[in-house]
């Protein structure tokens, strides 16, 4: 059994901390600043750590492409053409075994200022989450801080075939890199690709679109596209090793999980082969994987991944019910589909892929997203993730760069959040978000107890969602609001949750844990609870 919930705060780091507020669309580094790890004191990291959080996702710590020249320090300039943004996607990975030059103080020690994080974060009673990017690289990728005795990504490839199941790329012979783009970018010299390596998005031509990653390239892991996707897995191909390599380094370092940018788009095979070994040696550590097919859910949990991203059911179903495209039943539609694995599946309202809650192009409002954050933190037992800026109102509404107005917080440009995290004023947003989390975090019923969904016998509630949570003696009754107005919502306990959940009869003095208020409460089989519910709001009555 759980003895706390696992809360994943996701920092997209070089922004968090940032306080220059000139946000220069296209902006450099010089104009528009950018945060460092050092920013990260104890102080800082209590305060996450008192939010409710239990682990910190560090986004982008690892050096990937970007317009910003670091050559002075022996780091190999990226060609511009080949960059989103200046200071480049976090997913465009150069360099394995590197820490970003933008998040260092002082560039030389950038490996030394992020071991001291991990060291400061864990004394702070955090555990630390990095990305591991298994599926695609920068175009120029070149690790200049790779081990000794270990060779760059590439390097005994044979380019004169498109694909060999010990290759690290796959590429289309005699064909020059010819995207949809000048490949000058303002500089003298265009950039060159011959023969050009395939594109990350699966895309196996010389020429990506404006919409393909087409910054990145395919890593080989023996899967021969050209043919139909045909596997070659024996021997272990050169990709697998490297990639071993890679997660061993950073487990090494003490980092306590992986979140796999798309986990899916690798093979399963090489998952269930890596996963055993970084974890016989790291018994601890976590793997997070982003998987949006639901049919393959239940291959990469046996794979070795201990959580899913639960986008395609619960993240889908919950934002359509906070912008009223659904009743509630989707909720219980969404957990249904995954009930045997729920324990895997990890939720969340945001995350740096998708449209901040506070966006004109979804909910509107942070505080109309209340009911969602309960919901999904409250009534099962896995993780939630949240992602930094979503609890105080961060509207993603900023035009930065290559990033349009898109109702999402760039990760392209050099910018910073609206609303500084720290400096000692929270405002009641935060103040419910740390409520909740910590509801979630410790109360027994919700990290060890059962869920029981009220949907079934509370058919009328289309726009409200009920249900108890039980371990030994601890009862909650949650109820949350989606609806715009305030109503007065008669729940029905039907007889099946008090034999299912082993609940006496009888009269209870309940406390609402979100506000300290108290009321008394009858329960009976078949009885009905009167819940009286803000616009927006929700109830967490524990009953005594």
């Amino acid at each position: 059994m759980a003895s706390s919930k696992m809360i994943i705060y996701q920092i997209f780091t070089r922004l968090y901390s940032n306080r220059c507020q000139t946000r220069k669309p296209f902006g450099t580094i010089e104009e528009n600043g950018c945060g460092k790890l050092n920013d990260f004191t104890p102080t800082v990291l209590k305060q996450i750590r008192e939010l409710g959080v239990s682990h910190v996702w560090f986004t982008g710590v690892i050096r990937h492409a970007t317009m910003t020249d670091y050559s002075q320090y022996g780091i190999p300039r990226q060609h511009p053409a080949v960059v989103k943004g200046r200071a480049g996607s976090p997913y465009a990975i150069t360099d394995y075994y590197d820490i970003d030059p933008d998040l260092a103080v002082d560039v030389p020690k950038r490996m030394e200022e992020f071991e001291k994080l991990l060291s400061r974060t864990h004394r702070a009673g955090l555990k630390v989450i990095i990305d591991f990017v298994p599926n695609h690289v920068a175009r120029q990728y070149h690790s200049i801080a790779k081990p000794k005795g270990v060779k760059d990504l590439g390097e005994d490839d044979n380019p004169d075939h498109g694909f060999d199941p010990q290759n690290n790329f796959y590429y289309c012979p005699g064909q020059s890199f010819t995207p949809y783009f000048d490949l000058y970018h303002g500089e003298n010299e265009s950039y060159t690709e011959t023969p050009a390596k395939a594109t990350g998005n699966d895309c196996f031509h010389n020429a990506p679109g404006q919409n393909d990653w087409y910054e990145t390239v395919k890593l080989n892991y023996g899967v021969d596209y050209y043919a139909g996707r045909v596997g070659h897995f024996d021997p272990i191909p050169n990709t697998w090793t490297k990639m071993l390599d890679i997660l061993l380094f950073w487990a090494a370092k003490g980092v306590d999980g992986f979140r796999c940018d798309m986990a899916e788009m690798v093979p399963a095979e090489f998952w269930a082969w890596a996963t055993p070994q970084v974890k016989e040696k790291h018994p601890d550590i976590i793997f997070i994987g982003e998987v949006y097919n639901p049919s393959e859910y239940r291959h990469y949990i046996a794979s070795g991944f201990d959580y899913l991203y639960d986008k395609v059911g619960m993240y889908d179903a919950m934002g359509d019910v906070l912008c009223h495209r659904r009743d509630t039943n989707a909720i219980t539609w969404a957990w249904q589909q995954t009930d045997d694995i729920k324990e895997h599946m990890l939720y969340f309202l945001e995350n740096h892929d998708e449209l901040r809650l506070a966006s004109d192009f979804f909910v509107g409002s942070a505080e109309k997203a209340l009911p969602g954050l309960v919901v999904s933190t409250l009534m099962q037992q896995n993780p939630f993730m949240l992602y930094a800026g979503q609890e105080w109102g961060e509207r993603g509404m900023d035009a930065e760069g290559f990033s349009g107005r898109d109702g999402r917080t760039t990760i392209f440009d050099y910018w910073s959040l609206n609303s500084p995290p720290t400096g000692g004023v929270e405002g009641g947003l935060i103040s419910y978000y740390k409520k909740v989390l910590n509801i979630a975090r410790t109360e027994k019923a919700v990290t060890d107890g059962d869920s029981f969904d009220l949907m079934y016998v509370n058919q009328h509630l289309c726009r409200q969602y009920a249900f108890l949570r039980k371990s030994k003696k601890n009862l909650l009754l949650v109820v949350a609001n989606f609806d715009d107005v305030p109503v007065t919502s008669d729940v029905c306990i039907p007889a099946h949750a008090f034999d299912y959940l082993n609940i006496k009869e009888g009269h209870y003095k309940a406390i609402d844990l979100l506000t300290d208020e108290g009321k008394q409460v009858e329960l009976n089989r078949d009885g009905i609870v009167r819940v009286e519910l803000s616009a927006r709001g929700s109830v967490v009555l524990a009953l005594e």
